[in-house]
């Protein structure tokens, strides 16, 4: 049996789809009759067995409420109770009980059910009643569920970021250091865009830059993994391509998804500030800037990525001259992927390097043009709603005497 009303939403009276699970069609009759008298707007489906109530439900049928004996052909008692509150678990679910049994019903409400009603007793207007507040109760419990899931991913999304973006460790004022990181606004998941920087005992500067594929808790999880084993190599006097293989090795041995892979940078400077020693994993290549505010775009040869092709990544240490009072950046490619002007074309690495002209000069300030790389492309795709990918920059250089 199926007796339909014009559907609507739960304002106004309305509540959409209603389903009867009850085996006794005359108990059946009677309550659609009285759903009838009730005022209740809804779409009624009626079936006789939990079986078919299964049916209806994969079928991509989803009732607002769902009224339920207790005593079913294939479900007795909370036996059935509990599959359906499986089964529908966004549907406010009441059940319906003999005059003999109240206690059941107050069972079940303490075990899921929103409330209980005795056959015996209905009426209409107290059946459209409780089932409206059923409803209404449902869907304050579901909202506060998902606001409680909410503030946790939230929580959770604030500890990965911490492990993903530390403070540099620096022991003295020498090196000019600036970081920055901004989410895109396509992914609501945190990204694995990751970086680090450290100084040795030595004086040199290490810094490590990269970026997981995909967004997620597991992606930001490797993230987090890979820079606190990076740290900690570089704090044991590990670099360049001997680091970048164990680090993966550690992403073959922590990996869930076969095909995941990490690009990253792993940049050393010298205390002699006269030279980078750079690995690049995949990863998109540096901005070398000089005293007198020249910018170029540095790609040292490279390997592939991390878990690309295990073993196979064959990467080297390169060394690339830094200029008298120069400095690099390095970056993930959310700087220079989002979409500009009318076309939506990318802004790709030769417009990051018109932006960085256009923000360098002599004795510029690091952190202003760190800042003006940032704004500048995510000003560049204003007109496609910002960034689409998270962001991370990395500023590394040597204080002026």
């Amino acid at each position: 049996m199926t007796a339909a009303w014009a559907p609507g939403a739960l304002e106004g009276g309305g509540l959409g789809r209603l389903l009867l699970v009850e085996d006794d069609a005359g108990d059946a009759l009677l309550i659609e009759e009285f759903l009838a008298d009730s005022g209740l707007r809804a779409e009624l489906t009626w079936v006789r067995s939990l079986a078919q109530a299964r049916e209806v439900l994969a079928g991509g049928d989803s009732p607002g409420c769902v009224l339920l004996d207790l005593h079913l052909p294939d479900a007795q008692g909370l036996e059935g109770l509990h599959a359906m509150l499986a089964a529908a678990p966004r549907a406010a679910v009441i059940v319906l009980t003999g005059l003999a049994e109240e206690e059941a019903g107050l069972t079940a409400v303490a075990v899921g059910a929103q409330d209980y009603l005795v056959k015996g007793q209905l009426e209409p207007q107290w059946l459209g009643r409780a089932i409206r507040y059923a409803a209404q109760r449902k869907q304050v419990a579901l909202s506060a569920a998902e606001l409680q899931a909410e503030r946790l991913r939230a929580a959770e999304n604030a500890r990965l970021e911490r492990g993903l973006l530390p403070r540099p460790l620096i022991s003295s004022d020498r090196p000019d250091v600036v970081t920055r990181y901004r989410p895109g606004r396509a992914h609501s998941l945190l990204g694995g865009d990751f970086f680090d920087v450290v100084e040795s005992a030595d004086g040199a500067l290490h810094a490590v830059i990269g970026d997981v594929a995909g967004h997620g808790a597991a992606e930001a999880a490797m993230g987090v993994c890979l820079r606190v084993a990076w740290r900690s190599f570089v704090l044991a006097g590990l670099s360049g391509a001997r680091l970048v293989g164990l680090l993966e090795d550690l992403l073959l041995a922590e990996r869930d998804d076969t095909e995941a892979f990490v690009t990253l940078t792993s940049v050393t400077l010298p205390p002699e500030r006269d030279r980078a020693l750079i690995v690049r994993a995949g990863h998109p290549g540096l901005l070398c800037y000089d005293s007198a505010g020249g910018v170029h775009l540095v790609e040292p040869p490279g390997g592939i990525a991390l878990g690309m092709v295990p073993g196979l990544g064959g990467w080297s240490e390169e060394e690339v001259p830094l200029p008298p009072g120069g400095g690099l950046v390095l970056f993930t490619d959310g700087l220079f992927e989002g979409r500009t002007g009318p076309d939506g074309e990318r802004l790709d690495l030769t417009g990051l390097l018109g932006l960085a002209r256009a923000a360098a000069g002599p004795g510029m300030d690091s952190e202003a043009f760190v800042d003006a790389l940032v704004d500048g492309a995510e000003a560049a795709s204003a007109d496609h709603d910002g960034l689409e990918d998270d962001v991370a920059v990395i500023h590394l250089g040597w204080r002026r005497p």
